[in-house]
């Protein structure tokens, strides 16, 4: 028998409320999760990167890092664990701005508790074993090995941080990216936008000039597939 089977599923939350957070904490561990909790995006950040997860649960409005920045970063590294937002701003506009930056689920508050817990449970059921890799215009990256495979192509291997850029780039095919976005996300900042345009020069000798599209006076976007 394997013994990460009967294991509780994880889950991270990240909620700058402490009486919501305590009762978050209590009830979702009354359903069987081990829980570990963070007050700020900069905490849940590191706990996102250092340990495993099966669900995050994250606020939008946090101090110190944003919620979706946060999230924009871990699905930067390469963390595909699937997230829901929990925020104050529940109109549309909302909405498609927390699932553009990764997110799987998107609940306004005030919430049922009932329904939040039911979409965590859907949420668990759809990560499947091929969450680990991302669609590419013409293959796959894969972000455990970092092998990035087309039809007409042998795989190639990429560093950590050429993975980290493809793998934003192409978790939000549609958006434009500017220099300074993609060196903070990335990069964490470390460096000028330089380090940037280096990158994505990386990227295209090793799987084509098409692999990412420069759009004049913007940044830079996912290529289109040949």
């Amino acid at each position: 028998m394997d013994p990460a089977a009967d294991a509780p599923p994880r889950l991270l939350l990240v909620e700058d409320d402490p009486e919501l957070a305590e009762m978050l904490t209590s009830l979702l561990g009354e359903e069987g999760y081990a829980l570990d909790a963070a007050a700020d995006g900069q905490r849940g950040l590191h706990l996102g990167l250092t340990r495993g997860y099966d669900v995050i649960v994250l606020d939008r409005g946090l101090p110190a890092l944003d919620g979706l920045d946060l999230l924009t970063r871990l699905r930067a590294r390469g963390v595909t664990t699937p997230a829901l937002v929990l925020s104050a701003l529940g109109n549309p506009a909302d909405r498609v701005a927390g699932l553009d930056a990764g997110a799987e689920d998107y609940l306004p508050k005030p919430f049922d508790i009932d329904e939040l817990l039911a979409r965590l449970r859907a949420l668990r059921r759809r990560h499947l074993d091929t969450a680990r890799s991302v669609p590419l215009p013409d293959g796959r990256l894969d972000l455990d090995s970092r092998m990035a495979t087309g039809p007409a192509r042998e795989p190639v291997r990429l560093s950590e941080r050429e993975c980290a850029l493809l793998a934003l780039l192409a978790t939000r095919p549609r958006q434009v990216f500017s220099r300074d976005d993609l060196l903070r996300l990335v990069f964490d900042g470390a460096g000028s936008p330089v380090v940037v345009d280096t990158y994505v020069h990386y990227l295209r000798r090793k799987l084509g000039k098409r692999i990412v599209d420069t759009v004049r006076g913007l940044g830079y976007q996912l290529g289109r597939s040949r």
